[in-house]
């Protein structure tokens, strides 16, 4: 299975932005579906984002449609979440995701369907 390690969570005001990033080793990204989830304390693990393995198609949680991207550096190994107009809704701890046979968007939103896990990384945003 591959590795993942996120970086770039901190603490933002609100309307603010952040740029998480998950680094991959043990294997090749872009043979991956990956994903972004996040878990504010008291909660269950929630979809975030998802990347298709081909194709480049993206999915998004309505709650963050418009607010934040999700995308891929194959020369890096490396996928990104970048978040912009940051809400205090928005804290938790953000957890990339990779598998090789996870498709469609049933798969994509449900935690159970990834095999691969990064440590998270947390973000607060402060109002």
């Amino acid at each position: 299975q591959v590795q993942l390690v996120e970086s770039g969570g901190g603490l933002v005001q609100a309307g603010g932005s952040l740029r998480l990033a998950c680094a991959a080793s043990g294997g090749t990204l872009s043979n991956y579906a990956v994903a972004w989830f996040r878990q504010a304390p008291g909660k269950e693990r929630a979809f975030v984002a998802a990347l298709r393995r081909t194709g480049g198609i993206t999915y998004y949680a309505d709650s963050v449609k418009g607010r934040f991207t999700i995308s891929r550096d194959n020369a890096k190994n490396t996928v990104y979440l970048q978040m912009t107009s940051l809400k205090p809704e928005d804290t938790a701890a953000y957890y990339c995701a990779a598998d090789a046979f996870c498709s469609g968007y049933g798969c994509y939103e449900n935690p159970s369907g990834f095999a691969s896990w990064g440590q998270g990384t947390q973000v607060t945003v402060s109002s």
